[in-house]
């Protein structure tokens, strides 16, 4: 590592304040390049990094082919608990109504994009019969922030402090001069896939972080490059974990890890997030077992309604559009008419049918619009052990009741968890 001495002149001054107009010179951090071969480490980091592993590798097993609904609901997890960080108050079920209807509030309608997005470009690079090129990291960033111009940046930025100045910034990124070189030394590193992924994870999302190689969206592309480093490396095959949800309810310890990145402390950083990853893990795990559970509550609670209705069979049919609307309410849990029709091949009338037995069953709510008309339908107890599970990664994997984190969704009502966990 080197730091390269620069000269700050500020160039558009209006509306700054009188310290951020002052030029001066400033320290840029270069990092080292990357070898795609990884370098031993400590005992304690190879234990760490290690257990997390197992713990990844028993929770994508545990999990299995249903990871397919779980995915939907981790992955918004991690977006949530990203759009909390940037001020934006998105909770599960605005989200979700969002992502159905394609309409709602701009912040919602900016996460559900982000969340495709993501999905698809962690897809696209997760094929590791390819190398990654630049283009491809590029890429992955310019869908995260469609807004910006895409490519790499050609001007200096910096990370925090409290003016619009680097003289005053917490950390100061490479020169633009160096970004081409860094992200492509980056890119033959997480194309290789020897060695434990956890540790090539860690490093290729601290090494992304310190380049910063983009004016924004390196905190999403970056959390999106974990994903890629442990999908091409099979360590994950069912699902995405959002480990970066455990970072932001610790973001001072984050910041200390890569702190001790930059300073060589390789070590350090590597144990820090095998941590946060079998933290992660372990939640996931928590997560489908709670579905699973909920998936019983629901069509019992349904077939206790019928039974008091004195409906035959009280236990619906296999083929009953309700039981079906049920065994995907991880999948959808916000649903409408249409969509039921269409996701189940059935009319309307059927579909409406179904939906108006499982709202007055109370496994279904109504949301309406302003003139109470019917818009949707939600599961919102599926919907609430998103918000847990965030909560739940942001504390330590503890239980939230009397432990609220920091900029997240509140806990979900009482009367809406029922027998769920008391988070």
């Amino acid at each position: 590592m080197v730091y390269v001495d620069r000269i700050w002149e500020p160039q558009d001054t209006f509306g700054v304040s009188r310290k951020d107009r002052a030029g001066g010179r400033y320290r840029a951090f270069v990092p080292d390049e990357l070898n795609p071969e990884l370098a031993p480490l400590s005992a304690a980091a190879e234990r760490a990094a290690q257990d997390a592993l197992q713990a990844l590798t028993r929770a994508d097993e545990r999990v299995g082919t249903n990871g397919r609904f779980l995915n939907h609901l981790l992955i918004r997890s991690e977006s949530i608990s990203s759009s909390w960080i940037e001020g934006n108050r998105v909770t599960p079920k605005r989200l979700a109504i969002a992502e159905l209807l394609r309409q709602g509030k701009p912040v919602a309608l900016d996460v559900v994009a982000n969340v495709r997005a993501t999905e698809d470009a962690i897809a696209a690079l997760a094929d590791h019969t390819r190398p990654i090129q630049v283009a491809d990291i590029e890429a992955l960033q310019h869908t995260i922030e469609p807004s910006l111009t895409l490519g790499i940046r050609t001007e200096q930025n910096w990370v925090g402090g409290p003016g619009y100045s680097p003289l005053r910034a917490d950390f100061i990124p490479p020169p633009e001069t160096e970004v081409g070189r860094l992200v492509g030394n980056l890119a033959e590193f997480v194309t290789a896939t020897e060695g434990n992924p956890v540790v090539r994870a860690a490093i290729a999302h601290a090494q992304f972080e310190t380049i910063h190689p983009f004016v924004d969206g390196n905190g999403r592309t970056g959390r999106a490059l974990i994903h890629t480093v442990l999908k091409r490396a099979d360590a994950l095959r069912n699902i995405l974990i959002p480990i970066s949800t455990v970072f932001a309810g610790a973001k001072n310890a984050y910041i200390e890890g890569l702190t001790a990145y930059r300073a060589e402390r390789v070590d350090e950083w590597v144990i820090a997030f095998s941590q946060a990853a079998e933290l992660a893990a372990a939640n996931a795990v928590r997560l489908a077992d709670d579905v699973q559970r909920l998936d019983a509550e629901t069509l019992e609670q349904l077939i206790e309604w019928r039974t008091q209705q004195q409906l035959s069979p009280a236990r619906p049919r296999r083929d009953a559009v309700a039981l079906r609307i049920l065994g995907r309410l991880a999948t959808e849990p916000v649903v409408t008419t249409d969509s039921v029709a269409a996701a189940h091949g059935v009319s309307n009338v059927a579909a409406h049918k179904a939906l108006t037995q499982l709202g007055d069953a109370g496994v279904l709510s109504r949301n309406t619009d302003h003139k109470g008309r019917v818009v949707c339908w939600s599961a919102d107890r599926h919907l609430a052990l998103v918000a847990l599970t965030e909560r739940s990664n942001r504390v330590g994997g503890a239980d939230t009741a009397g432990r609220t984190p920091p900029r997240g969704p509140d806990t979900p009502d009482r009367s809406v968890l029922g027998n769920l966990r008391g988070d």
